[in-house]
């Protein structure tokens, strides 16, 4: 099957901060299930060559290799809605949403420009059918096992954390350090900065418990009276719905224990309790890391056992053979 995967090479177009999720977790293992797969570097050609040339020669590309699929992971307003249109002239066209839960606008605008897009969240599916959108398709967030596998290393980290620095993020943190519980954290914003996706491996494999932190909004009142920047933040921030993102899958990709923010859904990817733990809110967070530090043995055969239903369920070559059938094509 032929394929072009329209996605940036880099993570946010900037060579610098390495490659992009679509590189790593949609093109990587696209080429190793089929050979005839393309990278169309869309961000690198907007910013040599503009918008209207970069468009037209997604379009010539296209029109002269006649994909099968076209398969687009958006950024902002770097494409043109009519080109993206013409292309089903040509071939199919399916596009990756990522955070439809609060890009809502923007993600109906361009779900009319496709064959099909995809949906985080199963019974959004059905939302989508009632707006009258028959195109969406349920695609959660997966591993690529390749990338986030175990390593072997010893446990340098009590509690780590890698993700975006967020004031809510920030006042968990400090609340668990308070409790004296040693967190290290990283990404943008933290003192540590940004990881390779190598370095973050390598932190999941090296910590005894992984955070999975809530990058939404929060009422509880002890986060809203901490600093104003907590209150701007909960109500201004556009992250008013949660979504099961892809870190639940990486962590325990690389047999990592994970203590979790509860999202709705995540329960139909993981057996709370037994292949991932959740807390509710502040106090159950402190509480919980407490326990697990304390206790290796139940720590580690809870990792193990998200370890073994991620590689049985939850790798991106298992999430596109699924699409794949989906969609009528052939495996």
């Amino acid at each position: 099957m032929r394929i072009i995967v329209v996605a940036t090479l880099y993570d946010y177009g900037i060579e610098e901060r390495g490659y992009s999720y679509p590189y790593y977790n949609f093109y990587q293992p696209l080429k190793e299930m089929y050979d005839d797969v393309y990278l169309f570097d869309f961000m690198t050609l907007f910013k040599q060559k503009g918008k209207q040339l970069m468009n037209q020669e997604l379009l010539y590309l296209v029109k002269e290799s006649r994909p099968d699929l076209v398969m687009f992971s958006l950024y902002t307003d770097e494409f043109i809605p009519e080109i993206v249109h013409d292309l089903r002239k040509y071939t199919k066209t399916l596009c990756f949403f990522h955070d439809d839960g609060w890009r809502v606008e923007f993600c109906r605008f361009w779900a009319r420009h496709f064959d099909w897009f995809t949906t985080l969240d199963s019974y959004r599916v059905q939302q989508y059918r009632h707006l009258g959108y028959d195109n969406a398709i349920y695609f959660p967030y997966a591993c690529n096992p390749a990338i986030h596998k175990k390593l072997g290393l010893p446990k340098k980290y009590d509690v780590s954390f890698v993700g975006g620095a967020h004031p809510y993020r920030k006042w968990l943190i400090r609340k668990l350090k308070k409790a004296d519980i040693n967190v290290y954290a990283a990404g943008s914003g933290w003192p540590a900065g940004h990881l390779t996706q190598e370095e973050m491996i390598r932190v999941i494999n090296q910590s005894k418990i992984n955070l999975n932190l809530s990058n939404s909004i929060s009422w509880d009142l002890r986060y809203l009276i901490s600093s104003p920047r907590g209150i701007y933040n909960t109500f201004r921030s556009p992250k008013n719905v949660e979504q099961v993102k892809a870190r639940p899958f990486e962590i325990n990709g690389c047999g990592g224990f994970q203590l979790s923010h509860y999202v709705d859904g995540l329960e139909h990817c993981y057996e709370i309790g037994q292949e991932i733990v959740v807390y509710l809110d502040v106090d159950d967070l402190i509480r919980k890391a407490g326990y697990y530090l304390a206790h290796d043995d139940e720590r580690e055969a809870i990792a193990n056992r998200g370890y073994q239903r991620t590689l049985g369920e939850h790798t991106y070559a298992q999430r596109f053979q699924s699409l794949f059938t989906r969609i009528g094509f052939p495996e």
